[in-house]
């Protein structure tokens, strides 16, 4: 597996591509990760890995301006799960999540492919006018891992209710019962007369 590329972050924030060896920006970061490119981004001075902060970054960006995939609500959710007991769980559920869906589409590419043959792509341009002209742009992604979220959320609430009714059934209660039941003792049975009867004949 040949090794990835190296881009050196310097602390004026300038990134330096050492297999160009020339200065680039995060719009061209960006398009090392539409190309499937393997790099590694790391600090010029200390060597530490900074890929996901620089990920982190150009999401932001993405975000704040254009089409954002993410509503308030998602972005509030994913929040609460930091430091939260199913943080893995979320993050492992949105990570395949996001594979699953990225495999699906490309399935249909694929089979879109094979029935129409080559489909002519988009320019960036004009999808961007196409967006300020305030058309209505369906956020499929972002539903979808809304409704992921909110079935790890559902799941959450069902593990609890499950587990409130496991530990239910056993006796931690059961001394506060007893100490009641003792303070209120039953009454004897009143025997029935027949009975007396009987035994006095015997």
């Amino acid at each position: 597996m040949p090794s990835p590329r190296i881009i050196k972050k310097y602390p004026n924030r300038r990134l330096y591509d050492t297999e160009t060896s020339t200065y680039i920006t995060l719009a061209e970061v960006k398009e090392l990760v539409l190309g499937y490119k393997e790099f590694q981004v790391q600090d010029a001075k200390t060597g530490e890995d900074l890929t996901r902060a620089i990920l982190l970054q150009i999401i932001l960006e993405e975000e704040s301006g254009g089409v954002p995939m993410f509503s308030t609500d998602m972005l509030a959710n994913i929040i609460r799960y930091y430091g939260h007991a199913m943080q893995g769980l979320m993050g492992s559920y949105l990570e395949r999540s996001i594979v699953t869906f990225h495999e699906a589409q490309k399935r249909f590419q694929e089979q879109t492919k094979s029935l129409y043959g080559d489909l002519p792509r988009v320019p960036a341009e004009a999808w961007t006018q196409f967006v300020q002209q305030g058309q209505q742009i369906p956020n499929v992604m972002g539903g979808y891992l809304e409704k992921g979220a909110k079935a790890v959320i559902d799941m959450q609430d069902e593990l609890r209710n499950q587990a409130l009714k496991l530990f239910s059934g056993f006796p931690y209660a059961a001394p506060e019962k007893e100490e009641g039941a003792a303070a209120k003792p039953h009454p004897p049975k009143a025997s029935k007369p027949g009975a007396k009867k009987q035994r006095a004949k015997k």
